[in-house]
């Protein structure tokens, strides 16, 4: 006959790729149930957005099957996002489990694009999600998630005024366009650019957040300094494009957040060939080829992935239908899945090592 503890003695060799540690060790096999020839168990992994979902539930049949009289393996596969380590120096959100920047060296490589992009992709993995428009003097993040026209709502309380994100396509969005008009300039100082980050950190209503991503301005200035001083960061992907003068930047950025003990959890590269409306199979290396690989080598940093330059992305960015939603099927959006899945399983070992 058999019994729970040899289901679990036989998933015991199988391991989380990722984490390189035994499924039954980590506690990501619950619930066994045997029932005659039919094992039933609940498999937990450690993110929704888990790049190798496929993979493990395929060890765990193998495994189970191998048992004489097994003839059925039902797995239900559910998800529980570990929370990042906490630091003494550094104030945590209530909620929030893991701050996940996306950062670039110089403007115009698509930073923004990736940010809201690699948000909605892991809410609809399942995972809760916000995004944090730390862009102070250049927020287009409403813009790009179509909640450009809305007004935020406030909440007075004892702690001061708590603003009620705007929400859509599964992310909770706080952004500087939805406290001022459309033309206004932000001409400010330093101390003034501290002080609404921390605001939109501390004092939004965020609920309870697998990952909040931070959509950062270009450069290594005080926005960067003020996140990467404020609160413990899972860690911070660096955005690039292939051309040379945009990976010099690309390299100064990652090194500043090393430099300041962030994590960092890899390279993306974006606009890395063109690829024709008309002619989807062929692609031009518009801006060069293979600098994010290049660089990722150089610095022993992994490359997150490539995202090809279509049209589409730039669409649905000025119309707020994310390629991820608008085109699913596209090569931008299922580069950008798939970089959202590395993101989420690196964050995930951050949190459990």
């Amino acid at each position: 006959m058999l019994d729970t503890q040899q289901i679990l003695d036989v998933l015991r060799p199988v391991q989380d790729p990722e984490l390189q540690k035994s499924l039954v060790e980590l506690n990501m096999i619950r619930n066994v149930k045997v029932e005659g020839s039919n094992v039933s168990f609940t498999l937990v992994l450690t993110t929704p957005a888990c790049p190798l979902r496929e993979f493990i539930v395929d060890d765990c049949k193998k495994a189970v099957k191998q048992l004489s009289g097994v003839e059925n393996v039902d797995i239900e596969v559910t998800a529980e996002t570990p929370q990042q380590k906490a630091l003494p120096d550094k104030q945590g959100i209530d909620q929030v489990k893991n701050i996940v920047a996306i950062s670039s060296g110089k403007g115009g490589v698509g930073k923004s694009s990736v940010a809201v992009n690699v948000a909605v992709a892991l809410a609809q993995k399942g995972a809760k999600v916000g995004l944090l428009d730390a862009d102070i003097y250049g927020p287009n993040a409403p813009n790009m998630l179509g909640v450009h026209n809305i007004e935020l709502d406030v909440t007075k309380t004892d702690q001061g005024d708590i603003l009620e994100p705007a929400f859509n396509y599964g992310v909770k969005l706080v952004s500087m366009a939805f406290l001022i008009d459309p033309d206004q300039p932000v001409i400010w100082r330093g101390p003034m650019l501290n002080g609404i980050i921390r605001q939109f950190l501390y004092q939004v209503n965020w609920g309870e957040l697998d990952y909040l991503i931070v959509d950062m301005p270009p450069g290594t200035g005080d926005a960067q300094l003020t996140m990467a001083q404020s609160v413990p960061m899972a860690g911070v992907v660096i955005v690039t494009t292939p051309q040379t003068v945009s990976l010099l930047d690309a390299r100064r950025g990652l090194k500043m957040f090393q430099h300041l003990g962030v994590n960092v959890l890899g390279i993306v590269e974006n606009m890395s060939y063109f690829i024709p409306p008309d002619q989807s199979d062929r692609t031009y290396d518009i801006f060069g080829s293979g600098g994010g690989e290049k660089t990722s080598r150089e610095l022993g940093i992994p490359l997150l992935g490539c995202i090809p330059l279509e049209i589409a992305v730039r669409e649905g960015g000025d119309s707020g239908l994310p390629i991820v939603m608008a085109d699913p099927d596209s090569a931008s959006a299922k580069a950008f899945v798939a970089i959202a899945q590395q993101i989420a399983a690196k964050v995930s070992v951050a949190a459990l090592s």
